[in-house]
């Protein structure tokens, strides 16, 4: 397929490589073209989205007095978030399978930019929730970070490039939960009232998302030996074909489904674990928002730790170690989950909130250590299926749980954990012909002919 795709030259490279031009090794703090340099975009192009979709709750304590929002009103406008998250995800998948992931994700970068800016100018309930549906739309960009270092590294390290990438990139949604209240007070300091203060304040992350956006369509490349170039357009009966053999890939769906009980929690837990301290344990607006900072901020070290236990795991057990380490690390933070329900003192709950980013996170890295291995001809599709189970799982959550609910939040939070140990189970019925899966072995050989049809990296 990538033959009549694209025009292959041999140039030399500063990292070791596969038959493919594939990365065999990962160095984070180079930026060596084109490998580190993708890195590096990638993972600063999604920060910056990150930022910008959760600068709004850490001053939600701010904007709801402005604006007069109820509860209802908040716990509706969470869920428009990522709601439209969940639909630019699934488009965003075929889009990388066909134009490649720098026009898509830079492109998609600078549309979204002034939807963040656009937060300065609601007046009501109803735009407050139509402005984060719209912005929620930008998160599409985790589908094209995680595409984009499956193209540019090889099956030994594409855990840890997985991992790295969007671990570094999760990070924005704490470092904005330290920043924006930082912002709004600093801006408040020149005597600027509080209800233009806080609108102000959304400059940054839109100007900061429109900067990375133009950097990954200047500067970035798709593939080691270049773009995306099609001399022809592609017949629309390949198009459905690379969607039809993702959609029909189940473990696609399952990867979705475990997805939407890890990185979905993450999200939803970035939605209201601010407001929780506030409310819960009276702190005041800046120490809510170092606390919900230092739950994103985990994603520095804990999501790149999961690529990194998959991809040895892998080395050491095959596709069984991959999928054990998988079960066991999200279900540990499940339980994490309904214990930081369940203790009542502001210190332990900081505690058990740390312990519990630092799995879920992780979860989330050792999801996308078994992505890439799913389907060669349809890896878009399956990284958007994935993907879009992050979203519609904070959905879920954020509906049953957030969003009016009569029970308290604390209880919320526990339930949310036990959802997280149920649904990680699935996992066990994962099985893959060549490598086999947790409980069986491999029924197929690895070199046989067909085998393509699974097997994506070597």
């Amino acid at each position: 397929m990538q033959g009549d795709q694209y025009s292959f030259e041999q140039p030399s490279f500063s990292l070791a490589v596969d038959a493919d031009q594939k990365a065999t090794e990962f160095r984070p703090f180079s930026i060596a073209s084109p490998h580190m340099r993708a890195f590096h975009l990638a993972w600063l192009n999604l920060f910056s989205c990150f930022f910008s979709t959760f600068s709004i709750p850490p001053l939600i304590p701010i904007i709801r007095n402005d604006l007069n929002l109820t509860a209802a009103d908040i716990g509706k406008a969470g869920i428009a978030s990522f709601v439209g998250s969940i639909f630019s995800r699934l488009v965003m998948g075929p889009t990388c399978d066909l134009v490649g992931p720098r026009i898509a994700s830079g492109t998609l970068s600078i549309l979204t930019a002034p939807i963040i800016l656009a937060t300065s100018l609601v007046s009501s309930p109803q735009s407050f929730i139509i402005i984060r549906f719209l912005v929620g739309f930008s998160l599409a960009n985790f589908v094209s970070n995680q595409f984009w270092m499956s193209s540019m590294f090889s099956g030994s390290v594409v855990g840890l490039a997985n991992g790295v990438s969007a671990g570094w990139a999760n990070v924005g949604s704490g470092v904005t939960q330290l920043v924006m209240p930082l912002i709004y007070s600093l801006i408040m300091n020149f005597g600027v009232p509080s209800s233009a203060a806080w609108r102000v304040a959304f400059v940054v992350p839109a100007t900061f998302q429109a900067i990375t956006g133009i950097l990954v369509l200047a500067f970035g490349q798709d593939l080691p030996s270049g773009n995306y170039t099609r001399s022809q357009k592609v017949p629309k009966d390949n198009i459905f074909k690379v969607l039809l053999n993702g959609l029909s890939n189940y473990r696609g769906w399952i990867l979705g489904l475990l997805y939407g009980f890890s990185f979905g929690v993450e999200l939803t837990t970035d939605n209201i674990i601010a407001q929780y301290f506030y409310d819960r344990f009276n702190v005041n607006l800046q120490v809510a928002g170092t606390i919900a900072a230092s739950f994103g901020m985990a994603n520095l070290f804990s999501r790149p730790m999961g690529g990194v236990i998959s991809d040895e795991m892998g080395k050491r057990f095959g596709m069984r170690g991959r999928l054990w380490g998988l079960w066991v690390v999200q279900t540990v933070a499940g339980l994490l989950c309904v214990l930081l329900g369940r203790v009542n003192s502001l210190w332990s709950s900081i505690l058990v909130m740390c312990s519990f980013s630092l799995f879920v996170q992780a979860a989330s890295g050792l999801t996308f250590g078994v992505v890439p291995f799913v389907s060669k001809r349809s890896l878009g599709v399956i990284s958007g299926m994935t993907g879009s189970g992050g979203t519609i799982g904070a959905v879920v959550t954020q509906t049953l749980l957030f969003s009016g609910s009569k029970l308290a939040r604390q209880t919320s939070i526990s339930l949310m954990g036990l959802m997280m140990v149920g649904c990680t189970l699935p996992v066990t019925l994962i099985y893959f012909p060549q490598w086999g899966g947790m409980f069986c072995g491999p029924s197929l050989d690895a070199n046989a002919p067909g085998s393509e049809n699974y097997y994506l990296l070597e």
